[in-house]
């Protein structure tokens, strides 16, 4: 393992001297940003399991630790979805730097909320206020749309997702680390400052307040972000419009986007499941295999996407990406050995690598300037809900059917996207 983290850290210093200088930056608050997040997620059934054991209810409902536990994970996930395509109207009119600000503010907030947190529906609250302030991915992503050229944004993504894949193996580090302050006092004189539970939120919340700092600081606002007197089409207008026409090149592209990572995230838990069960891979174990896919995940990112698309082109490479998606999920119920897990693996980080960020560079395209940021953070809320909704339908697939069923199933959902990418690049070609 350490020699990974070695060859991550080479891999990253060779490539981030061909960055731009803005790229960095956002690349920097992006990495810090997911590193806060996931430096509580780890630890949030812990807390909810607390809670539990001392006889705490939700709003005096009786609820089974499992399905409170998947409640207040999820809560996240649904203020995020509603709340996106809002961030992303509101940097489009006010800037994305004062929109990344305040959703770093109410971030802050959230993790305090978790941190010293003495009740179920406080922790809740947390994860809903995290959420709500949570549109942070698509702003960035119209950030990076807004500050590179078309040809280059594909690759640009591609440093950006392998900066957020960093701070999602950091956070949990970090998280770890913050336990080990729990007992300590932090205070220099005669008095006593012991936080106990409240340390990894208090640390999440002052990483927070860093990255505010420094995108004030060192993030110029983008210049395709100004105040205009033209009308934008609202929100809830644009929702609409992606489910009555759906075969417009705009619709399709976040319908794919949308179905094609929700099912690579949904069919995760259950991976864990199936590969405790083939396999004897259990939860001692299972984070070198998720280690394993995070770093062949930055490496896709970094080494081999911007050369596929300075050669194919964002459509082809993306096609690629989901036949890769739809060949790792069909070969997963025929693993029976380490190596062959390992070699189909594989197939997971590259095609995730491949796909999505060629998929938001064709979204750029498509939409007008002034609507970017909206329709990213549309992107994100169509992904969301199908995050949502996937995991209830893989894991009854699960129960009913059996381990192998749910990633046949979802590598011909992921499949069929191949249709909706039909006549894509004249689209795009001509945008």
């Amino acid at each position: 393992m350490p020699f990974v983290g070695l060859a991550l850290v080479a891999v990253l210093a060779i490539a981030l001297r061909k960055v731009p200088a803005r790229l960095l930056v956002l690349m920097l608050t992006a990495f810090v940003d997911m590193a806060g997040l996931f430096l509580i997620i780890p630890l949030l059934p812990f807390y909810v399991k607390m809670f539990h054991a001392n006889g705490e209810t939700l709003f005096g409902l009786d609820i089974g630790l499992g399905f409170l536990t998947g409640l207040v994970v999820t809560s996240f996930t649904v203020a995020q979805l509603l709340t996106a395509p809002f961030w992303g109207r509101f940097s489009d009119r006010h800037g994305r730097r004062s929109a990344l600000v305040v959703a770093l503010g109410a971030s802050t907030a959230a993790y305090l909320l978790f941190g010293f947190a003495d009740s179920l529906w406080m922790l809740l609250l947390s994860r809903v206020v995290q959420g709500a302030g949570g549109g942070l991915v698509g702003v960035i992503q119209a950030y990076v749309a807004d500050s590179v050229a078309p040809t280059q944004r594909a690759r640009a993504l591609g440093w950006l997702s392998a900066s957020t894949n960093l701070g999602v193996a950091l956070g949990p580090f970090l998280g770890s680390c913050a336990l080990e302050l729990q007992d300590v006092d932090l205070w220099p004189g005669a008095g006593e400052l012991v936080l106990g539970n409240a340390v990894p939120g208090v640390l999440a919340a002052l990483l927070c307040v860093v990255n505010a700092g420094f995108a004030l600081r060192y993030l110029e606002e983008s210049a395709a972000c100004s105040p205009s007197r033209k009308k934008r089409p609202p929100v809830l207008r644009a929702v609409r419009a992606v489910l009555a026409e759906p075969t417009q090149p705009t619709s399709r592209v976040i319908l794919v986007y949308a179905v094609a990572i929700g099912t690579a995230h949904a069919i995760n838990p259950l991976m864990a499941l199936f590969l405790d069960d083939r396999l004897g891979i259990d939860e001692q174990s299972i984070g070198y295999v998720f280690m394993y896919v995070g770093s062949l995940s930055v490496f896709a990112r970094v080494l081999l996407l911007g050369r596929a698309v300075d050669r194919l082109g964002e459509v082809r490479v993306s096609r690629i990406g989901i036949c890769s998606l739809a060949a790792f999920l069909f070969s997963m119920p025929f693993v029976g050995s380490l190596g062959s897990l390992a070699l189909v693996l594989a197939l997971q980080p590259i095609g995730m690598a491949l796909t999505f960020p060629c998929l938001t560079a064709l979204l750029s395209r498509l939409v007008a300037q002034a609507d970017r940021g909206m329709f990213m953070g549309l992107q994100q809320s169509f992904a969301g809900l199908v995050r949502v909704l996937a995991p209830l339908v893989y894991g009854n697939v699960f129960d009913l059917v059996g381990g192998g069923a749910p990633f046949w199933i979802a590598g011909a959902v992921v499949l069929t996207t191949l249709a909706l990418g039909v006549g894509l690049r004249r689209a795009t070609a001509s945008s």
